[in-house]
């Protein structure tokens, strides 16, 4: 990964660590309505992929209220080049999940699952409208992986093996 200085403007916009630990950290808070014992770390490197990637964002915010996998299963164009995504979109989560962890909006669990903590982030969702998608996609994403609640299961969908 390239010294933030030397890094593209458009990718430094685009891959912001403040954003992409925001997008992180609201599908971490929408995975704990479902699930309080907090988003294991295998799932939290697929957030960023479905999210950020306008098309995907846009098939699951077009549906908020069907599953995931009924949504994937019927927009298959979501899992073209998915994989792909989620291996050059690892440096930007792992960069997100440092500047949540530095500034103490995030504890690592001794099962290793990753949770929020309260009272760190605001809780309303401001911004752009392409933002505030992203985050609003963000929480939807995190509710889904915790009532899909297997990895496995997740990881297959999105033609990823475990």
């Amino acid at each position: 990964m390239k010294r933030w200085d030397r890094r593209p403007f458009e990718i430094r916009n685009l891959f912001n660590p403040a954003f992409c630990g925001l997008v992180l950290f609201r599908a971490m808070q929408g995975y704990e309505e479902e699930d309080a014992r907090g988003i294991p770390f295998s799932l939290s490197l697929l957030v960023l992929p479905l999210c950020l990637h306008k098309d995907s964002r846009e098939v699951i915010a077009g549906s908020p209220r069907s599953y995931l996998l009924k949504i994937t299963e019927k927009n298959p164009q979501v899992q073209v080049g998915f994989a792909d995504r989620v291996t050059a979109m690892r440096p930007y989560a792992f960069e997100g999940f440092g500047l949540l962890m530095e500034r103490g909006c995030i504890a690592v669990g001794s099962d290793g699952r990753l949770r929020t903590v309260p009272d760190k982030v605001r809780k309303t969702v401001t911004g752009t409208d392409e933002t505030k998608s992203c985050q609003r996609v963000a929480r939807i994403v995190g509710k889904e992986f915790a009532r899909i609640a297997d990895r496995v299961t997740i990881y297959t969908t999105f033609g990823i093996r475990p």
